[in-house]
């Protein structure tokens, strides 16, 4: 047993190794492993094979003829959802530990492997692994930056763990995923969160620190952030205080131009396709928003019984025109122009009205979708065009088509993600 073991804790920091270089990398842990070389048959980054993964997973793959899945990826059903009442110090309503928590307390799982709060920084993440529902409390929250949560898998094995539910983003799901078979499980929950704009804890203060300067705080003293489905980022202080930011007020344009990676600027699965049930906000219209997968993810809806209030997703206005607009200021920025910059005196009533005439609900979140599919072919074509042929898959193709991007020959495979005669 490892010396830093806790046997009556609830919540459990292993040590880890040091990661390995790689070129893309967001760090999920599997390079500081004993076996890093598993890299290549488990990134996200390198020759995602999305249609094998889904068909293991779900037991089929996202039919773009079916409702949303385009977008969104495979799924049963799609919910607005809120528990209730919220927990204490989530970053919502407290969904995605309140499951963990669940499968705790019924003995569904041995442990979870997630994220707690760094002792000294409450941006940073640090990978935990709980093993005691009350131990879920502490991993309440938004964190920024990377964290090597898969990393844990090992240690979770080693005390004998073979029971597992893991909450996780997009690549930390898919190497996991492609891992799966191979380690040995009898149970395995994955609750996943939608994410893709990530970058260093360190690069994330240096914007805290532009966006207090601008209303006029303490980078210190900012306790919470959200981005909102209503196009303002929500801020909470120590003092109790709140703030509503609109999104054209923020000190975006004044950071640099590597702020956010490459791996996060191409990132193609924003909403974490391979999990059970993907837990997020983009379609909420102000509440979560629930992306059950599977069977496994109706069995985790389950387990929160009457504490969630679900509702049917409503979708609003037209995303063609901001999609547009995003598109041709990604090209610029991607080029080195410099971005056109909206009057900072219409600012605040574009901010106004975006709310009550911008796409909301489900259409904000396709809109949310297509720029992110936009921004990878961008990116990739300017930095590692060769990546394009394996990173992207077809289906991200499609989503770009009505925007007038299409591949070049030598930029698509047939193995590169859902096959083109589905997309037709």
């Amino acid at each position: 047993m490892p010396p830093d073991f806790p046997q009556t804790q609830a919540l459990w920091r292993p040590v880890l190794g040091p990661a390995a270089h790689r070129d893309l990398c967001t760090d999920c842990g599997i390079s500081r492993s004993s076996v890093p070389k598993r890299c290549g048959e488990a990134c996200q980054f390198i020759q995602p094979d999305y249609p094998q993964l889904e068909a293991r997973v779900h037991g089929r793959v996202r039919d773009p003829q079916k409702g949303d899945e385009l977008f969104f990826g495979v799924h049963q059903r799609m919910l607005r959802a809120a528990l209730q009442p919220a927990a204490p110090g989530a970053q919502w309503t407290g969904i995605t530990t309140r499951l963990a928590q669940r499968l705790l307390e019924t003995g569904a799982v041995d442990a979870v492997l997630t994220m707690a709060p760094d002792p000294n920084d409450r941006w940073r993440p640090v990978p935990v692994l709980v093993t005691k529902p009350e131990g879920m409390a502490q991993c309440r929250g938004m964190r920024m930056g990377y964290a090597p949560l898969l990393a844990l898998l090992e240690p979770a094995l080693q005390q004998g763990y073979k029971r597992l539910a893991v909450i996780g983003i997009p690549c930390q799901v898919y190497a996991l995923r492609a891992l799966e078979a191979q380690l040995g499980l009898e149970r395995l929950y994955v609750i996943g969160t939608p994410c893709s704009d990530n970058t260093t804890t360190e690069r994330f203060h240096e914007f805290l620190a532009l966006l207090a300067a601008q209303t006029q705080d303490q980078p210190e003293d900012i306790t919470y952030l959200e981005f909102l489905a209503d196009y303002h980022v929500e801020l909470r202080y120590k003092d109790g205080r709140q703030r509503k930011v609109p999104f054209l007020m923020l000190p975006l344009s004044d950071l640099p131009r590597d702020f956010f990676p490459l791996t996060c600027r191409t990132c193609v699965d924003y909403t974490n396709a391979l999990a059970d049930i993907t837990v997020g906000y983009m379609g909420g219209e102000g509440q979560q928003w629930l992306l059950v997968r599977n069977q496994r993810g109706e069995e985790l809806l389950k387990l929160l019984g009457d504490e969630v209030k679900v509702s049917t997703p409503g979708s609003a206005g037209k995303r063609q025109g901001p999609v547009k607009g995003f598109l041709a200021n990604t090209e610029r920025a991607a080029g080195g122009l410099p971005l056109r910059r909206m009057p900072q005196w219409l600012r605040p009533v574009v901010g106004w009205l975006m709310p009550k005439v911008g796409p909301r609900g489900l259409e904000f979140a396709r809109a949310r979708l297509e720029m992110k599919a936009v921004e990878t072919i961008i990116h990739l074509r300017r930095e590692e065009p060769r990546r394009l042929k394996s990173m992207v898959p077809t289906h991200v193709w499609a989503m770009v088509k009505p925007y007038g991007m299409s591949p070049a020959p030598d930029e698509v495979s047939s193995q590169a993600g859902t096959s083109p005669k589905n997309l037709s």
